[in-house]
């Protein structure tokens, strides 16, 4: 199979969105994990933008001795200088050079013509070769540019000693078949064009970078170039995690394959979103909190019964934790009762009848029935509480001249016993997860908080999400509440009540046996 090189440009393109600017120091920390998912070419930056830019780049090249470092620069002798410097002390390097292409971009920002765009082009190659065997160069535009002119810019760069031609859709114009087709042509009419090799860089301005990127793959592109949730200027870049998951799981049908550890990919992700403030939409392809989820009753029997009935891939191996039942009204009985069993709740048909009648009540009032609402319904239904703790009450002090505190009391339902817990936080909900952390005999860590609106007004409920870890398991508890600090805490009792009973779950399982 063809061997793709994954070229990461989140650090660069990527950092370039409306408000996705990283600290030079955050940077080191996506780089590491980006080196840990197996990227072969990781371009961390604009050295000359910034002297916190070029210590960021710098530091990156010489720590990450086993990635390959793209150092990038306009086709400005500054610029190169500039990028040389920041990567000398890498193991491998690159020096990416770019400069438009299409008369656009000629006539209305460059002011020049081809003819001086060439020159440039042939002298910033003949520069950079002083200091760098592997010169990638880049014709911006290039879909939108004339062939013969790409081809004459492609053969100048060649003689001069480019060793990578990319390609980029730079507004996300084309489509599949013309992406194909230009890589095509470039590699068989321009002179020297099979002594290199080639690049897609693409842009998702319709929605068609990955489609773009493997059409790119099929017309004999070697490397793609992506970033981390396919962020990047306007409607972002090629997605690393749709590009690597669509040639991973039609490996067969591409002939292609990467170097990419999958199992990483979530972790990345979820690094970079927090690390960017960048949230994640629900239904986003592989890393989104809809991608391995189902509702419907019908898929949801299916699932139960062969994971492969709605699932072409498998979410663990990417590292994220499976969670593919989400309650709501449109979900069957068999799902009530298997996400019971999974806490150790065993009921019988009978009183699964009437939790479900419960269950659908609850479900036509709110978008969800958390796990937490549906053990409460089988614990009035089964006259007990399976639930191992309870919020009963929560008071929060916060304010300008104050210091945040907040007290929770919490019942311990198997004992019927409540108690009070004080704790103070930087804010009002660090304080809150500080105090219920007393109540709870395990050791978790508190991984991450997202809060969502379900409306508008005055009135609005707020839907809280938040994640956990216990034992190297992730459990995920969700409230929805007009009063988002009360939700928080919520969530956060009911994730860990799912650590505890799951635990506890498995414990009487291996007893059992």
């Amino acid at each position: 199979m063809k061997r793709i090189q994954i070229f990461d440009t989140t650090l660069r393109d990527g950092e370039q969105s409306p408000g996705a600017s990283i600290a030079p120091e955050r940077k080191i920390v996506i780089a590491r994990q980006l080196a840990k998912l197996g990227i072969d070419v990781i371009e961390p930056g604009f050295a000359v933008s910034s002297p916190g830019e070029f210590a960021a780049v710098q530091q990156i090249a010489r720590e990450l001795q086993n990635v390959e470092i793209a150092g990038f620069a306009r086709a400005v002798k500054g610029d190169i200088d500039a990028a040389v410097q920041a990567t000398q002390d890498a193991a491998r390097r690159r020096l990416h050079l770019f400069i438009s292409s299409s008369d656009i971009h000629l006539n209305h920002q460059l002011r020049k013509s081809r003819d001086e765009v060439i020159k440039i082009a042939r002298d910033m190659v003949a520069y950079g070769k002083q200091f760098v065997d592997e010169i990638e160069f880049s014709a911006m535009d290039s879909t939108r540019s004339g062939r013969e002119f790409v081809i004459a810019l492609v053969e100048a760069v060649i003689a001069e000693g480019a060793t990578i031609i990319n390609l980029p859709d730079t507004l996300g114009y084309a489509m599949p078949n013309e992406m194909a087709d230009l890589i095509r042509t470039v590699r068989r009419e321009a002179r020297g064009g099979d002594t290199v090799r080639y690049s897609a860089h693409c842009h998702n301005d319709l929605g068609l970078a990955v489609a773009n990127s493997l059409a790119a793959i099929e017309a004999g592109a070697t490397q793609i170039e992506v970033t981390v949730n396919g962020i990047g200027e306007r409607a972002g870049n090629c997605s690393l995690e749709e590009l690597v998951m669509a040639i991973e799981t039609r490996k067969d049908a591409m002939q292609a394959e990467t170097g990419i550890n999958i199992s990483e990919i979530y972790e990345t992700s979820r690094l970079v979103s927090r690390t960017m403030n960048f949230p994640i939409a629900y239904n986003k392809p592989i890393v989104g909190r809809n991608a391995f989820q189902h509702e419907s009753g019908i898929h949801q029997d299916g699932l139960l019964k062969n994971r492969s009935t709605y699932e072409i891939m498998d979410p663990e191996a990417m590292g994220i934790s499976r969670n593919m039942i989400i309650l709501g009204k449109h979900s069957g009985s068999h799902a009530i009762k298997h996400r019971l069993s999974e806490y150790g709740v065993e009921v019988t048909e009978e009183q699964l009848k009437s939790i479900y009648e419960q269950f659908k009540k609850v479900a036509d009032g709110q978008k969800i029935v958390t796990d937490d609402q549906l053990i409460r319904i089988a614990g009035d239904m089964m006259k007990t509480r399976p639930d191992p703790y309870t919020l009963v009450d929560l008071q929060v002090h916060a304010g300008t001249q104050r210091a945040r505190s907040a007290t929770v009391t919490i019942c311990e339902n198997e004992q019927g016993v409540e108690q009070s817990y004080m704790a103070m936080g930087a804010g009002p909900l660090e304080a809150v997860i500080h105090a219920i952390g007393q109540a709870i005999p395990v050791t978790v860590e508190f991984e991450d908080l997202e809060l969502h609106s379900l409306s508008t007004g005055e009135d609005a409920h707020g839907e809280a999400v938040v994640s956990i870890v216990h034992n190297g398991i992730r459990y995920r508890g969700t409230s929805i509440n007009q009063d988002i600090i009360l939700a928080a805490a919520e969530a956060y009792i009911s994730a860990c009540n799912q650590a505890v009973m799951t635990a506890g779950a498995r414990q009487n399982k291996r007893e059992i046996v």
